[in-house]
């Protein structure tokens, strides 16, 4: 029996998640495949927002943020059981995203970009006074971790396990909706959307569908950010994440779903090793570093790579199967 490249590409990467975590050395390499999977999800949230739809969000940590402290509240001040709080923080971000996208969604090009750079201030700078909710500056402790009949996902090999199971379910969901008729009108509205309209298609309806899926599936690595740390800041949810979030959607190719794990996997992994360099360097140089590395790593990848990772690797994965197909005849 011949597998397609598709269900090859699935069964490849179920056995990364199987197998990867028991291989890591030590709790930090678990730790840092967690953020992986929370980078994952929140990446694929951008990824279907600004690839298939080809609408642009500049502060998307906003509902990174939003998810993780609609997760810590629900459970530490409402006393909210973890999973019902997990689905609740998922609604409060698709409502919210429905909300502020019926009015900034009538804009286009730099402007939504603009408005949506304001979404991500105006959070920021909420999560950060609110102190009677969110405890300000001091931040959210003692939350919760999720639990199944008594086994709690706290330490990091559960997490790591708990992170990367989620992002390939919501990576396979994503797949199959784009694939769909709403993933069809998607596309369409990305390439022109007057002639979207033109063939019958509801433009703001189909921005504001794909703008609440995209929060819902930021918000859910947000969730599993909180519940994992079980302790959440301001700090953790400014616009260097949208920066961040932004940069491993177009490392990991825009346009393409599995670009989501392969952007986040790279800029995760850049980022600690400018960590661990920066260790050897005067104090203050890690933020200097790690802005030189991700404005040269994006220059890279623009200029070398532009179709992104996860493309390149599909092209040179449907040749190797070219290769092989043609030795078989």
């Amino acid at each position: 029996m011949t597998l397609t490249p598709h269900a090859a590409k699935l069964i490849a990467f179920a056995f990364i998640v199987a197998v990867v975590p028991q291989l890591v050395p030590g709790g930090f390499g678990q730790a840092v495949l967690a953020f992986v999977g929370f980078y994952t999800l929140a990446t694929l949230g951008l990824q279907v927002l600004m690839g298939y739809a080809g609408q642009m969000s500049v502060g998307h940590a906003a509902f990174f943020g939003i998810g993780a402290y609609a997760y810590g509240i629900l459970t530490t001040r409402l006393g909210i059981t973890p999973w019902l709080a997990l689905v609740l923080a998922a609604v409060c971000n698709g409502f919210i995203a429905y909300l502020i996208g019926r009015p900034i969604f009538r804009l286009r090009g730099p402007q939504l970009a603009l408005a949506t750079l304001v979404l991500g201030i105006i959070a920021s700078t909420v999560f950060m006074q609110a102190t009677w909710l969110t405890g300000g500056a001091l931040g959210l402790g003692n939350i919760p971790p999720l639990t199944i009949a008594g086994f709690a996902f706290a330490g990091d090999m559960r997490n790591a396990y708990l992170s990367l199971i989620t992002a390939f379910a919501m990576l396979v969901v994503a797949d199959n909706i784009m694939r769909s008729r709403f993933g069809r009108c998607l596309k369409a509205l990305s390439v022109d959307e007057q002639v979207a309209a033109s063939l019958g298609i509801d433009t703001l309806r189909q921005k504001l569908g794909v703008f609440v899926v995209s929060a819902a599936l930021t918000g859910l690595g947000g969730t599993l950010y909180a519940s994992y740390l079980s302790y959440i800041s301001p700090d953790a949810f400014t616009f260097i994440l949208s920066v961040e979030l932004l940069l491993m959607a177009i490392v990991g190719g825009l346009g393409t779903i599995w670009g989501a794990p392969a952007g986040a996997a790279l800029v995760v992994l850049l980022g600690q090793t400018m960590d661990a360099l920066s260790r050897h360097l005067p104090p203050g140089s890690d933020v200097m570093l790690k802005s030189i590395a991700f404005g040269s790593v994006l220059v890279a990848i623009v200029i070398y790579l532009p179709e992104g990772v996860a493309r390149t690797l599909r092209t040179l994965g449907a040749r190797l199967w070219l290769f092989r197909t043609s030795k078989d005849l």
